[in-house]
């Protein structure tokens, strides 16, 4: 568990800018208080203290704003950023090195007991605000945009966005999260918009339509003419 807890703080450390240094992190990030907070609660979890468990989580999610069930499963490297309003479930199941931004939930769609919340493979990115509903699987380095709400699998390497979530754009590489590639908030340079494209779509069909209109409207016109100089 130290070990775990040492690769927390140091990947905290390697990922934000605005971390100044060790001390910095240890005191002044309430994400890393409440994956601290997890590590014992999980720690208590496995050996059979419920209850204390359930008191440890409860006393974190006081102090740091974030929700996590020390039965939820999570690797290591582990950052929450900024996080505010972030819930984890009871039957999560989080890979190494994932980052999630305030206000995510990790949530299950279903009040019967067994697999209800998501399982989030290594290197995953999940946005401010989204939504992970229910027992999908999102597949290792994919990102999650802000405020998407994710109610299927999510592919390797590939972005999601929108209302439901939809896949926008695939990746060629795997990138890793401290590569020049990582992009906060889950969010990538000149992320297609599928409502946008959608519409652009409907307007050149419309434009479209209207210039074969015209051309048949020309078109009898033309025909109409002859036809009218040839009478008495």
């Amino acid at each position: 568990m130290l070990n775990r807890i040492k690769n927390d703080i140091y990947v905290i450390h390697k990922r934000d800018p605005a971390a100044r240094g060790l001390w910095d992190v240890l005191l002044c990030y309430p994400g890393l208080h409440a994956v601290i907070g997890y590590r014992i609660a999980h720690g208590l979890w496995r050996h059979g203290w419920y209850l204390l468990a359930r008191l440890v989580s409860h006393l974190s999610r006081f102090f740091t704003g974030i929700e996590i069930h020390p039965a939820a499963r999570i690797g290591s490297g582990f950052f929450i950023d900024h996080g505010m309003g972030v819930v984890i479930g009871e039957t999560t199941e989080i890979g190494d090195n994932v980052t999630l931004y305030h206000g995510v939930t990790l949530g299950g769609t279903s009040w019967n007991k067994g697999k209800r919340h998501p399982t989030i493979q290594d290197g995953v990115i999940i946005g401010a605000g989204a939504k992970v509903l229910g027992p999908l699987t999102v597949h290792a380095n994919a990102r999650i945009g802000s405020n998407a709400v994710v109610v299927e699998d999510v592919p390797e390497n590939s972005t999601v966005v929108g209302i439901p979530g939809r896949v926008v754009m695939g990746m060629n590489t795997s990138p890793r999260q401290d590569s020049p590639l990582f992009s906060a908030y889950g969010q990538i340079e000149f992320m297609p918009d599928p409502v946008a494209k959608a519409v652009k779509c409907m307007l050149e069909q419309v434009h479209h339509l209207e210039h074969r209109l015209k051309t048949l409207e020309t078109a009898s016109v033309a025909l109409d003419q002859p036809a009218q100089e040839n009478k008495p």
